[in-house]
């Protein structure tokens, strides 16, 4: 906050790319304090199928379970969490936190491709990385480390790479398990994007040299329209 505050009184301006809507939320809204983490309840709560812990989350709070994809353990097993130390869904604590103003001012653009567009940059993005030694890189961190983290070892294309180091699956199925993982990735990120409203969208299959006067000349009319 000091380093964005100082640029903005030096009259500087800062970019912020790449990344998750989480560290977008948490730059622009912030975070809300919620209580610690209770290692003993996670671990009973990590033992529950993903089915019930949405299950339950449904009955506890249903404005959580309803933004939580059904398939996400580690968050499911987090609100679950908040409501057991608190006895207040995780949800009324972030409506109290949300209040709705920016922390900073900013010109928001993203890119968007259509549906099978963006599919096939992923699927050539999965084959790039395994070309360019994302198993080789897996072994060795197995290797050098014996376990990863619970967090590092579900990352998406690790768990995958992981199950065919341990010979569950074939590498050709863990290629093709990463790219579905990816692609139902990107379509939550791409929702949790959408609830950002300031976002100016922009084609992603546009020229570059377009793309860049589209964003200079919008930056520049936000500055002429700020100016007092």
């Amino acid at each position: 906050d000091e380093v964005i505050d100082g640029a903005a009184r030096r009259g500087v301006p800062l970019i912020a790319t790449g990344g998750t809507p989480l560290y977008y939320k948490a730059l622009f809204e912030g975070l809300f304090e919620g209580p610690g983490a209770d290692a003993q309840i996670r671990q009973r709560l990590s033992q529950q199928p993903t089915q019930l812990l949405h299950a339950r989350l449904s009955q506890v709070d249903p404005a959580a379970a309803a933004r939580i994809h059904i398939n996400d353990r580690k968050r499911l097993i987090r609100a679950l969490e908040v409501f057991e130390l608190t006895g207040r869904p995780i949800s009324s604590f972030q409506t109290a936190w949300a209040s709705g103003m920016p922390r900073h001012q900013a010109v928001w653009f993203g890119l968007e491709w259509d549906r099978e567009a963006l599919n096939r940059r992923i699927n050539a993005r999965v084959r790039q990385m395994i070309q360019q030694g994302w198993l080789e890189e897996t072994r060795a961190l197995i290797e050098r480390y014996a376990a990863l983290s619970k967090t590092a070892s579900e990352a998406t294309g690790y768990r995958e790479l992981i199950e065919h180091l341990q010979g569950r699956i074939s590498l050709e199925e863990a290629v093709e398990r990463i790219k579905i993982a990816t692609r139902q990735l990107a379509r939550r990120q791409m929702k949790w994007f959408r609830r950002f409203r300031d976002v100016q969208w922009l084609s992603g299959e546009a020229p570059l040299e377009q793309l860049m006067d589209q964003v200079l000349s919008r930056v520049a009319a936000h500055r002429s329209s700020s100016v007092p």
